[in-house]
């Protein structure tokens, strides 16, 4: 179909009168999704933390750990850099803006966590406390939560902890999840036409895990919970994240 003359003339000037829009949209949008990459790897990286203490942590027979708010914070600052090569403490210049407001807030609220957990972590005469990663963080997720406008949690389908329900979005990409082989992708989408970012990414899993939720099934854990049988890899929940396009 052949366009009228003056419509071959107008568009041009439509176009460059939109672009300018279109770019910063798409801009923000890019920005957005690094951040909650960020964001997830971060709070990833204060389980992983407490994982690996986790030995420590439960030692009856010690009383003070040493796993200080400033211990934690360390560790949690070289891990990033590990697994980013982002300093934390001086980011890069080509770090989002949005990033650069919000990584610091994570880190602070994961480190309140750890220091809200002192009296627990060191007492003496007692093993399992249930300061183990997933409590750490849901914690730390409300935390920031609460910090800021972005909404953060951890989520599974058959939570132990009420306040880890999945919501509908949240439920529909955990199925997704489990439905497919394992990855460390996130299901991420824009909603709302296009005005919120949603991002579902899969924790499984570990070995350390099935302590608590592997087998025998239906059987009480230590922390008197019902053990699920799980194995090795298999879906364990995911932390999901909420970003508005308008955010800061």
């Amino acid at each position: 179909m052949k366009l009228p003359a003056w419509l071959l003339i107008v568009l041009p000037f439509v176009y460059l009168l939109l672009w300018p829009d279109l770019g910063l949209a798409q801009s923000h949008r890019e920005a957005s999704e690094r951040t909650a990459h960020y964001l997830t790897t971060l709070l990833n990286v204060g389980r992983l933390i407490v994982e690996r203490h986790q030995p420590l942590i439960n030692d009856p027979q010690k009383g003070d750990k040493g796993f200080t708010p400033d211990f934690f914070e360390r560790e949690a600052v070289e891990e990033f850099f590990r697994q980013t090569s982002i300093d934390l403490k001086r980011p890069p210049a080509q770090l989002p803006a949005l990033a650069k407001e919000l990584l610091p807030i994570l880190l602070e609220s994961s480190t309140h966590v750890v220091a809200d957990a002192q009296f627990v972590i060191n007492q003496r005469g007692i093993g399992y406390k249930n300061f183990i990663p997933a409590t750490f963080g849901s914690q730390a997720a409300r935390k920031f939560s609460s910090r800021s406008q972005v909404k953060m949690k951890q989520t599974t389908l058959n939570p132990r902890n009420v306040k880890n329900q999945p919501d509908t979005y949240e439920e529909r990409a955990l199925k997704q999840l489990a439905a497919q082989p394992s990855s460390t992708g996130p299901v991420t989408e824009w909603l709302d036409d296009g005005k919120t970012l949603r991002t579902v990414t899969p924790i499984y899993y570990s070995q350390d895990c099935l302590v608590c939720h592997g087998d025998p099934t239906g059987t009480l854990d230590i922390s008197g919970y019902l053990r699920e049988g799980a194995k090795e890899g298999d879906l364990a929940g995911a932390i999901s994240i909420q970003i508005p396009l308008n955010n800061p």
